[in-house]
């Protein structure tokens, strides 16, 4: 991505910067406090919408988190402008990561099985030991959600920050939201935050039409964001672009 890490960094503001700072200072949070855990859990995560305001927090707190390398995002907020016949802009915010399908396009494409779905929990994650970087994977995702390290010259994503839940805390992203938008949680626990928010609203995915179901669900979702999964964090495409796509 063209944009510089440093002056993304600092263009996100303060406010971000204080609660990615809090990954390290704040007491950490129970994946499962006052719920009952599933016997088989399978993670997900519902986003609304209605509660994210494109402050960036999620994507320093992944950044500092995970040690995502300059110019690279594991995860980060879109920003969209939305314009329709008889009405002011609209601005939109569309937070974006791996979707942690159930059917993955990019793992039956990965010549070395470096790619796989977690059993039991249903991460998708990448064996960085056996990874060839090949980038197979990458051109395979249909949400634009994998990218080549540079560093590391393997295949990288979001893992839901497995080393996180493995020992009961919330992704780094989630327990930085600063407007609640981001919720995890045990899809199979029909009392867990994330299924009752399932069960209360409707909700979105992106490309539906690749069939991969995904386990990231959006609330409030504009359906003219419905297939957008490129850009970068704060882009913003030509005024009717997207209406002409979603006409």
């Amino acid at each position: 991505m063209a944009t510089n890490r440093r002056d993304f960094l600092r263009s996100i503001g303060t406010v971000s910067m204080g609660a990615a700072a809090s990954v390290a200072s704040a007491p950490a949070t129970a994946l499962a406090a006052g719920e009952n855990a599933s016997p088989s859990p399978h993670y997900g995560m519902v986003i609304d919408l209605r509660k994210c305001i494109g402050c960036q927090a999620c994507t320093v707190s992944c950044i500092m988190e995970n040690d995502v390398p300059e110019g690279a995002f594991r995860t980060h907020v879109s920003v969209y402008e939305i314009v329709r016949e008889g009405k002011d802009p609209a601005v939109a915010m569309l937070p974006r990561l791996c979707n942690h399908c159930d059917d993955p396009a990019c793992v039956p494409v990965c010549p070395v099985g470096a790619t796989f779905k977690q059993e039991g929990t249903g991460e998708v994650l990448v064996d960085a030991s056996r990874c060839v970087g090949c980038g197979y994977c990458v051109q395979a995702c249909p949400y634009d959600a994998r990218f080549i390290n540079e560093e590391t010259q393997v295949a990288d994503k979001c893992t839901f920050c497995v080393h996180r839940t493995s020992a009961g805390l919330l992704p780094a992203c989630v327990e930085t939201c600063v407007g609640g938008a981001r919720n995890f949680g045990d899809l199979n626990d029909p009392e867990s935050t994330v299924s009752r928010l399932l069960a209360n609203n409707e909700v979105a995915v992106l490309r539906p039409e690749m069939q991969t179901h995904p386990n990231v669900f959006y609330i409030g979702m504009d359906q003219a964001l419905a297939g957008r999964v490129a850009g970068e964090a704060a882009y913003r495409p030509p005024f009717t672009q997207l209406e002409e796509e979603h006409a």
